[in-house]
């Protein structure tokens, strides 16, 4: 029921903004609407569904700026943007991935916007819980969890979950946390 009620205020949100705002997005929701309309709940929720995913793509693709650039010696890809329910955390997921001429590597995976994320947040929010999973480790003014591998955890702006992992040593995983954009995540809406 609460769902419903969010999607038919973001409906009718869209539909009083005009066209001014016409993409895929309000035209996946003025789709939604049309159907509603009609009494096709089912036409109505696929194109919500659609809308939902177009929203979580484009959120994914402005994250894209948090990333750093590669580290001197390193080397990077470009991002990887996916949305959905490809891994245990639906929503947006941002990776992107760093090598160094010894072919040590390092991704940074952001993640935001699900519903099992919202568990793992409340999880590093609490420091006893944080603790039992690794060290915990400040990098400027978040906290983080540094696994024994080196493998890094953090909660920024009790929103994104940022994972940095790879077969690089602890210090490189460290260095790159260190130089994420926080304060472009903490604005991010």
């Amino acid at each position: 029921m609460v769902h419903r009620l969010t999607y038919l205020g973001l409906v009718l949100y869209l539909s009083l903004t005009g066209p001014a705002f016409a993409d895929d997005i309000f035209d996946a929701i003025n789709d939604a609407q049309k159907a509603y309309k009609a009494g096709d709940l089912s036409s109505a929720k696929q194109a919500l569904d659609l809308a939902s995913q177009l929203i979580s793509q484009k959120n994914a693709e402005g994250l894209i700026k948090a990333f750093p650039a590669p580290l001197k010696g390193w080397k990077s890809e470009d991002a990887d943007t996916r949305t959905g329910s490809f891994t245990a955390f639906t929503g947006s997921n941002v990776a992107k991935s760093y090598t160094n001429t010894n072919d040590d590597n390092v991704t940074i995976n952001i993640s935001a916007d699900g519903p099992v994320l919202t568990q793992m947040i409340s999880v590093l929010a609490n420091p006893q819980i944080a603790g039992m999973m690794g060290k915990i480790v400040r990098i400027g003014d978040q906290r983080a969890i540094q696994e024994r591998n080196g493998d890094i955890t953090m909660l920024v702006a009790n929103r994104f979950v940022i994972k940095i992992d790879g077969s690089a040593k602890a210090d490189d995983k460290l260095a790159y946390a260190k130089a994420i954009n926080f304060s472009f995540l903490q604005s991010f809406k």
